[in-house]
């Protein structure tokens, strides 16, 4: 499969907006995105995006018509890459990230292990959720402040991705932990990273679309469900979601920009959630919302 890198570059405020707009814009395909300094002085950066089965010239277009004049003036490059795994390697020079107690970090960083912290050691994959997304390292800062308050029994990491956030929880509680995703290279990998980190009794994962599939009655109802997704889908599965939890139970809910926060509210709201917390992180959202209880 061929694969071509469009690059963007521009100082460095610039870069990052065009950034959060390319995650924006191509979020359905889920075409990967990095940003990373290109001069010494930290004054110019780089956005890039990996396209597939495409011609540079074709992906350059679709890009600059997608992010239209919020890259205008801005030098914009694409060429093909080797055929090597890109995800992978656009992940490999990222550095170990602090969330609560939680320190993520590749093989190469497990020495700078802070102590008291929980590590958690994720490798770049063909799956969401390393720890550097704001939507990922603020659930784990949740999932951090809600388990210092009370204990959940029945979990859920709804939409898993590398199965950071389950992985999180059986390592911070030694008890088991349910992790889903509709794609099934995510839920490999989240089983692969379980192993590494050493839950793996602790874990059980299978592939579903949604919350339909029967084998969800084997492990709940759910008093605690963590989803890392997207609004629309979330939006689309309040009422599954919401019928395979407990009376009284904790919804943490990501992978939001700030402004879909009135729709997931009123989504959820129509099932007797409320909104106990809300987080921003790098411009996007974590809510936690609750039934039954006045506070997470």
């Amino acid at each position: 499969m061929q694969t071509v890198r469009v690059r963007i570059t521009a100082e460095a405020l610039e870069a990052k907006r065009i950034a959060d707009v390319l995650e924006r814009v191509f979020e359905d395909e889920g075409n990967p995105v990095t940003i990373y300094e290109t001069s010494a002085d930290g004054k110019i950066w780089s956005a890039e995006i990996l396209m597939f089965e495409m011609e540079p010239e074709e992906a350059k277009e679709l890009v600059l018509n997608r992010v239209g004049s919020d890259a205008f003036g801005a030098p914009v490059e694409a060429e093909i890459l080797p055929d090597i795994n890109w995800v992978a390697k656009s992940l490999e020079g990222l550095k170990p990230v602090r969330a609560g107690r939680f320190f993520v970090h590749g093989s190469h960083d497990k020495e700078k292990l802070p102590g008291g912290a929980i590590g958690l050691e994720i490798e770049a994959a063909l799956a969401f959720g390393t720890g550097h997304h704001g939507t990922t390292a603020g659930c784990l800062e949740e999932i951090d402040r809600l388990f210092s308050m009370r204990e959940y029994y029945q979990v859920l990491d709804l939409g898993t991705g590398t199965g950071v956030l389950g992985i999180a929880i059986a390592r911070l509680t030694k008890q088991h932990v349910l992790l889903t995703d509709i794609d099934p290279i995510a839920t490999k990998t989240a089983a692969e990273n379980a192993q590494l980190n050493g839950v793996a009794p602790l874990i059980s994962t299978f592939t579903a679309n949604g919350m339909e599939d029967r084998r969800f009655g084997e492990f709940g109802p759910f008093d605690l469900v963590v989803a890392n997704i997207l609004a629309r889908p979330l939006m689309q599965m309040s009422k599954s979601i919401a019928a395979k939890m407990m009376r009284t139970s904790t919804l943490v809910l990501s992978g939001l920009r700030i402004e879909d926060g009135p729709r997931i509210l009123f989504a959820y709201g129509c099932h007797g959630f409320h909104l106990s917390r809300r987080g921003e992180k790098d411009g996007w959202l974590t809510l936690t919302l609750v039934r039954g209880r006045k506070q997470a």
